[in-house]
């Protein structure tokens, strides 16, 4: 008998001490395991709202399987227990039904009450629309007509193990979305070619855009700094180089972003008007080919064929025979592949900078130059 009861004081130690490390998971954000507070009043509500029920279920965990481990132990066959034969006792049912009951709706007043603040977009100070391409993100604010493309920021490099990882590997963009703190800023949400899912767990936010449909999400963020985040829909090859970066700051930096926004897309507009250099072209097609072509084309031309041909030593990319055919292929994709048009996507000094780029790396060496106001031409015809 002293045997039995040390071992049924072990396996009473045994399983609470199992519960041990998953309360310090529970608690301790920073393990990784557990989800983050956020950064914003909802945010922190959410975590607050999850954070009792993971106590309720572990309340729940231990009394039911307590009672079983102690059942198991205390009317085991070897001690001569023999089982009770009963049925229908109104009151055990009544207890068993209504206990659960009462814990549920105990659960549904707090979620339906933060349920009700996510999906209240009304009075929001900015309106942005956000866009997922694959593979990138485009932003649109909606009421200071800016808007731009938002890349994998990770150098190819690291991505091909040439070079050692960085601190934010294929959590970086080139242009990361800028929102001021203290306002009110819903999101809308949709596609242009599969579905993604925008994701910023430090705003609690994470909502499905969908091609033809617009889902709608709203912040307001407390403190300044850098939030990062990722698509979290499986939406093709590069479904993991699509990150999100969302950078809030005070009014002041928000307001001087602005005005540097608006100068730039001056800039942009003008830049389609004039003769650009071959070296020009090849400058700034270079870092181009690099964002939108080299995942497929690879960084030196040598395509993955044959879903993707080889632009190195390409009749359609070397030879002047071929040079319209590779313009429209740029512009407007090839129908039945995987290549998209870009016409709509990068602006004309882009797309011309790219072309020129292309017609004269890796050997190419065709010495052409494709102008911005040609390709200005082709896409308003």
């Amino acid at each position: 008998m002293h045997q039995l009861l040390s071992k049924g004081r072990w396996l009473t130690l045994l399983f609470f001490s199992l519960l041990i490390p998953v309360q310090a998971l529970a608690i301790n954000t920073s393990s990784g395991w557990n989800m983050p507070p956020g950064v914003t009043d909802v945010s922190r509500e959410i975590y607050s709202l999850h954070m009792i029920i993971f106590w309720i279920c572990v309340v729940i965990a231990v009394v039911v399987f307590g009672v079983m481990f102690w059942s198991l132990f205390a009317y085991r066959k070897s001690r001569g227990a023999k089982s009770a034969h009963f049925h229908e006792n109104t009151t055990v049912e009544v207890i068993w039904t209504a206990i659960p009951l009462l814990i549920l709706v105990a659960m549904a007043i707090p979620a339906t009450a933060t349920l009700k603040k996510i999906y209240d977009t009304s009075d929001s100070d900015i309106d942005i629309l956000v866009t997922g391409y694959q593979w990138r993100w485009h932003y649109r604010y909606l009421e200071e007509d800016i808007s731009f493309f938002s890349n994998l920021g990770t150098p190819r490099s690291q991505i091909l193990g040439e070079e050692a990882k960085g601190d934010f590997y294929l959590l970086e963009v080139d242009q990361p979305l800028v929102v001021p703190v203290g306002k009110k800023i819903r999101f809308l949400f949709t596609s242009n070619d599969v579905i993604h899912a925008w994701w910023v767990p430090d705003l609690a936010i994470k909502k499905d855009t969908i091609p033809g449909f617009i889902n709608e999400s709203w912040t307001i963020i407390n403190e300044p700094g850098t939030y990062r985040g990722q698509c979290a829909e499986l939406c093709g090859q590069d479904h993991a180089y699509m990150p999100i970066e969302v950078r809030a700051v005070s009014e002041e930096v928000w307001q001087a972003w602005l005005i540097e926004q608006r100068e730039m897309l001056a800039a942009e507009a003008t830049s389609g008007e004039r003769e650009w250099s071959l070296t020009e072209l090849n400058d700034r097609g270079a870092g181009v080919y690099t964002t939108y072509c080299a995942a497929c084309h690879q960084a030196d031309g040598s395509g993955m064929p044959p879903a993707f041909p080889a632009l190195r030593g390409n009749p359609v990319a070397n030879t002047a025979e071929g040079r319209d055919k590779h313009i429209k292929a740029v512009l407007f994709g090839r129908p039945g592949t995987s290549m998209p048009g870009y016409g709509g996507t990068l602006s004309v000094a882009d797309l011309a900078a790219v072309i020129t780029y292309e017609r004269n790396a890796w050997g190419n060496d065709t010495g052409d130059a494709v102008q911005p106001s040609e390709i200005r031409a082709l896409l308003d015809q």
